[in-house]
């Protein structure tokens, strides 16, 4: 991998080299709805989270996050090596399948843990995010690559403004199963769609899959993150909760020098040793982490009663939930297509700090002032403007950065992180809010003010820190930029300028 930011050779493309074709255009279509689907699911899960944990009774509602992003952060190496082996469309379509079973096995769940483990399931749908946009590197002109991205990135907040409609009918007129059994019909659909327009990358790099490194380090983290979730239930000091956290520490600290011995590990440790990529994985699992959980609280927040004096809550319906979330759809889509343009001169790193920043700003807001509405959608507008910005930055800067025979295996190192840090940050925070339940009302606990405020700026603290991590990774690039244009002055012995590779 080139150790120069945004040195990556232009890969080889199995499309045109010229501008927009009908067919790219089918295709732009069908990956950006694929994409749409993962960004609606996660809203629709969100929205879903207080029926289930009432319907089922429980106050571990996060862990209808946390395994759908616990299990994506195992699947996406191993979706990365078996896209560089077998190539990107394939595996593509392959974790639409997974996830459209485990959408099934949603629908059906007769208990929670059986929900839990369709939710796993589907969070194979993740590794479609780099892989689409891998495939999209490969196949697309460069002239349309850094606009195509962006919008299909940015355009992933495009579902939450009809998304009202959707999820408030599905969930208030049949039910939270109804959101499981509409994403299994979503992606058989789309499936062929995928097949006819897009074409199949050449680009290869043979490896093997390291499915003990997989066992091992999914286990070592499903086992911290469950001590940690139930921790304020069982008691921090208590064996259960220790035996988890130590046991999944042991079972990880176990993984580390079997990876860096392992010829192709599920996570290559030492990739992180040289280049941009280590920071370009913490800014963007970081982002993504106060992504995650932002939008995880706004729909409990906006659906607890407010007749319960809490200082929060409007008592919304699953619609009333998505009509507030629309500013987070228009502002995405919007800060999408500014980044898009944005990047014709600025590199990414510029407007993936940006993102954060304005996510660090709608944390803060909301956290300290969402005892009304007009404040409330204020903060989200603000969100979605950072979010948009965000979700167009990550993918452009990895693309700028990582070279075409290890896009999809390196992508998906970037999106591991990402999908790591996010189910890691819900779970740190609902264990602040189970450790603030104001009232229990039929088994479902309702939080306080002071646990919701901290909630959210466990969020800002979250993009403050991808924040300080980008701005060193941009300050690297002009550290280099500065020492290329030095190497190719002219000097008195040499008269002729030099060549930067």
């Amino acid at each position: 991998m080139s150790g120069t930011l945004g040195a990556a050779a232009n890969p080889p493309r199995t499309g045109q080299e010229g501008g927009w074709t009908p067919r790219l255009v089918l295709s732009l279509i069908s990956i950006a709805v694929v994409l749409e689907i993962v960004s609606i699911s996660s809203t629709m899960a969100s929205v879903a989270m207080m029926p289930i944990g009432a319907h089922f009774k429980t106050d571990q509602i996060a862990w209808v996050t946390t395994a759908y992003l616990l299990a994506a952060a195992v699947a996406c190496p191993l979706a990365g090596k078996l896209a560089d082996i077998h190539g990107k469309r394939k595996v593509f379509l392959a974790c639409m399948a997974v996830a459209a079973f485990g959408a099934l096995v949603s629908a059906v769940a007769p208990s929670f843990l059986i929900l839990v483990i369709g939710r796993a399931l589907f969070g194979t749908l993740i590794a479609c995010m780099f892989l689409g946009f891998s495939l999209m590197r490969d196949v697309f002109p460069p002239k349309t690559l850094a606009l195509a991205v962006s919008l299909a990135a940015g355009g992933m907040g495009l579902m939450t403004i009809p998304s009202p409609f959707i999820t408030g009918v599905l969930v208030d007129a049949w039910g939270f199963r109804s959101i499981f059994w509409f994403l299994f019909i979503a992606l058989i659909v789309m499936a062929p769609l995928v097949v006819l327009s897009t074409e199949e990358t050449p680009v290869r790099n043979p490896a093997r899959l390291d499915l003990v490194g997989a066992a091992l380090l999914g286990g070592g983290l499903a086992a911290i993150l469950a001590g940690i979730s139930f921790g304020p239930s069982w008691g921090w000091t208590d064996s259960g909760t220790l035996l988890m956290i130590i046991g999944g520490l042991a079972v990880i600290a176990i993984w580390v020098p079997l990876a860096l011995r392992t010829k192709d590990p599920i996570v290559d440790l030492r990739f992180f040793r040289r280049g941009p990529m280590l920071r370009i994985c913490l800014s963007a699992g970081l982002a993504y982490g106060t992504i995650s959980l932002y939008a995880t609280l706004i729909p409990i927040m906006s659906m607890t009663p407010a007749a319960l004096g809490l200082d929060y809550g409007f008592g919304v319906d699953a619609k009333g939930v998505g009509l507030i979330q629309i500013p987070m759809g228009v502002g995405s889509v919007i800060g999408g297509i500014v980044v898009g343009r944005m990047l014709r001169t600025k590199f990414p790193t510029l407007t993936l700090a940006g993102g954060a920043t304005l996510m660090l700003s709608a944390s803060v807001v909301t956290g300290f002032w969402h005892a009304g509405k007009p404040e409330v959608l204020f903060g989200i507008l603000l969100f979605g403007l950072g979010m948009g910005a965000t979700t167009a930055s990550i993918p452009n800067l990895t693309i700028a950065s990582v070279p075409p025979s290890v896009q999809a295996s390196m992508s998906s190192m970037v999106q591991a992180s990402q999908t790591l840090l996010a189910s890691i940050l819900p779970v740190i925070a609902f264990a602040v809010l189970n450790s603030n339940v104001a009232t229990v009302i039929d088994g479902y606990g309702f939080y306080s003010d002071n646990g919701m405020t901290i909630a959210y700026l466990i969020g800002g603290v979250s993009s403050l820190a991808a924040i300080l991590v980008v701005l060193t990774l941009h300050r690297r690039r002009q550290a280099i930029v500065a020492q290329a244009a030095a190497d190719s002055a002219p000097s008195e012995r040499d008269p002729e300028p030099a060549q930067v590779a």
